[in-house]
Parts: C-alpha cells; structure tokens; sequence
C-alpha cells in the first residue's frame, strides 16, 4: 500500500454539513477497501480561478490517506460519478506531513499592505512631473538659458 494525497472541490451551493458528508462517504470507501486516512482537512469556500460547471466558489477538502492502487481508482471513480464534486487530484506522496496544511496556517490580515498606503494617483491631465512636484523638461530648459 501507498500514501496518497487527496483533494476535491464541491460545489458552492452545498452547505459545510453535507461537504462534510460527502467527505466521511469517501472515507469510508477507503476504510471498506482497506485504506486508512491519516489526514483530512476541509479548508472552506473558496474562490475558484476560473469557472467550473457554472460556479465561481467551491468548498476544497483534503485527504491524506494509505491504501492500495484499487480503493484510489474506486474513490476516484465515485468522484467523477458524483455531481456534487466539480474537480479532483490524487498524488502518491512519500510521507504524510502530520503538521496542518498551508492552506490552513492562519496568516495574519496586517501583512498585507493597505490601499491607502499607496501614492495619491495623478489626474488624467497631469503629467508624471507635476504629480511629483517637478519641473516639467520644458521648464527646466528655459530656467537654464
């Protein structure tokens, strides 16, 4: 048997219980075709990048899991059976990190920089000089001669 790493996305229109519900029906298909899940995180609604079936969110769920080449192709077939999931991705990995995952480290909103911390924008009229206080070329040629 081997390690393996596991995410889905379902649809945006179900809640968290029935994305939870659909998470513990894979699960036991592994458990019942001899696999064990070491790992399973949900990690909410996300925005997608593009448009899948119509939908701009979903809900990504993780697993990480030890079991035979045949649950994998099993858990994959309901997969792409079930209308609930829109995407899935299976790897076979070497090690299951028990720390949680990146997606689930909370990063703090304040390392980002705020939007009012940016230059004043320049009207659509003014050149870059006048926005930064220069002389404009033309000005500083007549001031030389």
């Amino acid at each position: 048997m081997a390690l393996y790493e596991n995410v889905f996305i379902a649809r945006q229109d179900m809640s968290p219980a029935q994305v939870e519900t659909l998470a513990d029906e894979y699960v036991s298909v592994m458990e019942s075709l001899g696999g064990k899940v070491e790992k399973r995180e949900h990690w909410g609604l996300k925005t997608l990048a593009y448009r899948i079936k119509k939908n701009r969110k979903g809900h990504y769920v993780l697993f990480n899991f030890d079991a035979s080449g045949d649950a994998v192709t099993e858990l994959e077939r309901r997969m792409r059976l079930s209308e609930d999931v829109l995407r899935y991705l299976t790897v076979r990995i070497e090690a299951v990190d028990e720390r949680p995952s990146v997606m689930l480290q909370a990063r703090p909103r304040d390392d980002r920089g705020r939007r009012d911390a940016r230059p004043p924008r320049r009207d659509a009229g003014e050149t870059k000089a006048e926005a930064t206080g220069e002389q404009p070329a033309a000005a500083v040629s007549e001031a030389a001669q």
